[in-house]
């Protein structure tokens, strides 16, 4: 997972993203998101589309996975 966190950290810090964490688990990439602003939808398909590339582009995953990003739930109310 280092790997592929060292290969998406630049173009999402230009973003003003930066990653929370990675896992895989059951054929399923989990990449959670974090940030001092708001992530709202539109943040998140424009952050999965950036990752797809880079994913796709080193092939990090030989085998069929589902790709889900999600920003970090923040506590409160």
């Amino acid at each position: 997972m280092k790997e592929i966190r060292k290969s998406l950290e630049k173009d999402l810090e230009r973003e003003n993203l930066v990653i929370d964490s990675i896992t895989y688990d059951n054929a399923c990439l989990n990449i959670v998101l974090d940030s001092d602003e708001v992530i709202d939808l539109d943040r998140i398909v424009k952050a999965t589309k950036i990752i797809n590339e880079i994913l796709d582009k080193n092939d990090f995953i030989k085998e069929k996975y589902v790709l889900d990003v999600s920003s970090k739930e923040k506590g409160g109310k």
